[in-house]
């Protein structure tokens, strides 16, 4: 099994919206920009890189916030290949083997796959197992609840060597598997990705007979239940229901 480690950079709506359908803008909050990965066989070994850039089809300008931190401008991209082309590429770098991805935070395995349907491609070529990098470099250094370490602190913390700049995907896959490296172990196990999470089968609502209830008292006891009696058999029904008086076999 190989592990693919992969980065994303996204494009995003602009300050002024223009001619982009409002619809389009939920359905694809983030437009990935770049996809940078390295891929690791069992041994963590890099045995093969890539690197994308991707011209945006529907947030044709790179916002300035993105440009900013990423470096990443208009004018690169716009002589890239598209998301579909580009996504094609990546699938030939992964490769026929088993794989799970290792990605920095949850985001990315779900930005990924809202891009893959926004261009009505298919998701079933694509793993959907991945370990969540950060979470366990988080529990490594007991961050606190509901805390996350950043990549860049984790680099810090490991004292890995930065050459290369943060905010570019593949600059970020190299850290992130690096990181990986470190804290690599048996019992990091991965997960699975769903679009939509599992609904609880909905059941529908008994309810109860209390005529035939009833009536199965007359008959256990011979004789017509007075009013009273009714009421205080529909009551106890009612708080054997709440299971507030189960008692366990120990007790």
């Amino acid at each position: 099994m190989n592990y693919i480690i992969y980065d994303l950079e996204f494009n995003q709506r602009p300050s002024v919206l223009t001619n982009i359908d409002s619809n389009n803008i939920s359905k694809l909050p983030f437009e990935i920009i770049q996809i940078g990965a390295l891929k690791l066989n069992k041994n963590l070994d890099t045995i093969s890189t890539f690197n994308a850039l991707i011209k945006p089809t529907l947030y044709k300008t790179i916002h300035p916030f993105v440009e900013d931190l990423t470096k990443i401008t208009t004018e690169q991209v716009n002589s890239c290949d598209t998301f579909p082309e580009v996504y094609k590429n990546f699938l030939n770098f992964i490769g026929s083997e088993e794989i799970t991805f290792c990605i920095w935070g949850s985001a990315d395995i779900k930005e990924l796959i809202k891009n893959i349907k926004f261009h009505n491609l298919s998701t079933s070529s694509i793993s959907k197992k991945y370990i969540d990098v950060q979470n366990y470099v988080s529990k490594h250094f007991n961050a606190p609840n509901g805390t996350k370490i950043g990549l860049k602190n984790a680099v810090e913390l490991f004292n890995i060597a930065t050459k290369t700049e943060f905010h570019d995907a593949f600059n970020d896959a190299f850290y992130t598997a690096e990181v990986f490296k470190k804290i690599y172990n048996h019992n990091i196990v991965s997960k699975t990705y769903e679009s939509f999470p599992s609904r609880r089968l909905h059941q529908p609502k008994e309810k109860i007979d209390t005529n035939a209830l009833i009536f199965q008292f007359e008959k256990m006891y011979n004789r017509k239940m007075t009013k009273d009696e009714i009421s205080i058999i529909k009551t106890a029904y009612m708080m054997g229901k709440t299971k507030q008086f189960i008692k366990n076999e120990s007790e």
